[in-house]
């Protein structure tokens, strides 16, 4: 992200100094904005790109570019402090107002060379917030929309390449969920259910790192069905991509103490999906 501007002259830095050196606490922002009419935007700006670097309170630097938006509202310099609210907000953690912000610069200036950086600030607020598999989901969903927007409308930018992994994690994130879920079921003796996630995980999330395991519990789930057949097609395309896996090794010491092989058999989802990814027959 570009940081612009001239040099701010030591003795404009320290008249803004002085004139925000508060006595009182409670009426400190209104305070704020009431002294800030006295500068230009530039100043304002240059003020605020100090707090941001040197505080410890992210927050304080927006009070000074969301002043610029206020009283310069169709400057150049109101366009620059869009994009650093947006910045201030989510260094800050306030990932609401850093959407809210970066959304305004998008509506605002769809064809400005920082809108790449306001869709890829926009994602992040939704990312950041991905911390456990435990979570709501609905925030990963939103990440991987923001995401997928950088990647599809910016992929020439600085910002498409850690979108892109990004995105990759996202993803994994949404499959571990479901992996989650299954193995609960799986554990309660509800195997009909844990199929179904697990089956979601290799259809729907075949590129991330879950695939091999929801194959081993796909085994195990069939294998307490009684349902062989489909067991023996989940650990055939287990083997086949997964074969130095030590969920495949599980898989297959499990099926052979049944007396049988991971071979696909019978005609299943699992024998079609073992037909198009491995045998290449997708008619």
């Amino acid at each position: 992200m570009k940081m612009a501007g001239a040099k701010i002259s030591a003795s404009v830095m320290a008249a803004l100094v002085a004139g925000l050196v508060l006595t009182g606490c409670g009426n400190r922002d209104a305070a704020q904005r009431q002294n800030l009419e006295r500068f230009t935007a530039e100043e304002i700006y240059k003020r605020g790109e100090f707090e941001l670097e040197n505080s410890r309170r992210p927050a304080d630097a927006v009070i000074y570019f969301s002043e610029i938006e206020r009283l310069y509202p169709y400057s150049e310099w109101a366009r620059r402090a869009l994009i650093m609210q947006a910045y201030g907000h989510h260094k800050a953690g306030n990932y609401e107002e850093a959407r809210g912000a970066a959304q305004r610069f998008l509506d605002n200036f769809p064809g400005d060379d920082e809108a790449a950086y306001a869709q890829y600030l926009l994602a992040l607020s939704y990312y950041d917030q991905i911390d456990d598999v435990g979570r709501d989901q609905g925030l990963t969903f939103q990440a991987l929309q923001g995401l997928r927007r950088v990647i599809e409308d910016y992929p020439d930018s600085e910002y498409a390449r850690s979108s892109i992994l990004k995105f990759d994690l996202a993803f994994d994130h949404l499959a571990a969920k479901e992996m989650e879920i299954g193995r609960y079921y799986l554990r309660q003796g509800h195997y009909a259910a844990s199929v179904n996630r697990f089956r979601v995980v290799v259809e729907e999330f075949q590129t991330t790192t879950q695939t091999p395991e929801a194959l081993l519990r796909l085994v195990e789930a069939y294998l307490a069905l009684g349902l062989l057949n489909e067991a023996q097609t989940a650990g055939a395309i287990l083997g086949h991509n997964f074969q130095s896996s030590p969920f495949y090794q599980d898989a297959f010491r499990q099926l052979r103490g049944r007396g049988l092989r991971a071979e696909a058999q019978g005609d299943s989802w699992l024998t079609a999906l073992y037909r198009q990814t491995i045998q290449g027959q997708w008619l």
